[in-house]
């Protein structure tokens, strides 16, 4: 079985660009090697406030695909034998599996991972006996991390709003090409898998105020939700074109708990680097991704 362990607190945060370097995706955090260590999973049963989910009638084949949203950058716990992929056992993968108990699961997900890395170290994880798999996938080929930091250190509103609508022109004319192809490939690989492609949170509650010092104004805050909202969309009208395939929107689930809300269920940019700023927090991934999750797959994946 997998030892898990706590990383350590990060130093002392002095700049904000040191906060955000190496963003990718969304994700405001060390960006790992997507390729690295691939290897799949298992994890022990986690605790948490939510009930035990009923077992799914039939035993499936599970396996989870995707970048950082999916390997649970943002809990602070890893399992050191993932390496630079920061797999942790509380992101919605294993905390799906602990509770419905699949034959097999592979946990392959990497933080940092574009579509093209999920086809050249992912895939490999499926064949035809897989029966369900998970992905999110896409934040990291729109380069939405750089834009996090430009619009976090940028002087004017202005760049921030530029660099958005640039990262939303590649969102709409060339992601859903390398989607496409990402999907077309995992139905090669599993022909027989029901897959189920979750998408992003909007990162920011749009209350005036903020309590974390180094969040965006609102200005700021409203464009890059708006660019988050562009990325889902795409993504959305990707998914609903493979035949087997379905779209899960998380962005309900997050309502309310975005950075600067009363309750976040993300984790704001003065989060030290080793715990993932801009990524789900440990309640994020159990009520926000794993609760949506359960709503679409807990009841009738026997049945795909």
């Amino acid at each position: 079985m997998a030892r898990i362990m706590r990383l350590p607190r990060a130093a002392e945060l002095g700049q904000v660009t040191t906060i955000l370097a190496g963003v990718v995706g969304a994700l405001v955090t060390a960006v790992p090697t997507a390729a690295a260590s691939t290897a799949a999973a298992t994890y022990p049963a986690a605790g948490g406030g939510r009930g035990q989910a009923p077992p799914v009638a039939r035993m499936v084949d599970y396996v989870s695909l995707g970048d950082s949203y999916s390997s649970g950058v943002g809990t602070g716990i890893y399992d050191p034998a993932s390496g630079n992929c920061a797999r942790s056992p509380l992101s919605y993968p294993p905390l799906w599996a602990s509770e419905h108990h699949p034959a097999s699961f592979r946990f392959v997900a990497c933080s940092g991972a574009t579509t093209s890395d999920v086809r050249g170290s992912q895939i490999t994880a499926l064949d035809p006996s897989t029966d369900l798999v998970t992905i999110t996938v896409g934040g990291n080929d729109a380069g939405f991390g750089p834009v996090l930091r430009t619009c976090t250190v940028a002087a004017s509103d202005r760049v921030c709003i530029a660099a958005v609508d640039a990262a939303e022109y590649f969102a709409r004319s060339e992601l859903p090409g390398r989607l496409s192809r990402t999907y077309a490939a995992i139905r090669a690989a599993a022909p027989n898998a029901r897959v189920i492609v979750l998408g992003y949170p909007r990162l920011f509650d749009l209350a005036p105020g903020c309590a974390d010092p180094l969040a965006p104004n609102l200005t700021r805050r409203a464009k890059l939700n708006e660019g988050a909202d562009v990325i889902d969309g795409v993504i959305y009208k990707t998914v609903v074109q493979q035949p087997g395939f379905e779209f899960v929107d998380v962005r309900n689930r997050f309502d309310g708990h975005g950075v600067c809300s009363a309750e976040p269920w993300i984790n704001g940019p003065s989060t030290p680097a080793a715990v993932g700023p801009y990524h789900p927090t440990q309640q994020g991934y159990r009520d926000g991704y794993l609760t949506a999750l359960d709503a679409t797959s807990a009841g009738d994946v026997a049945a795909a």
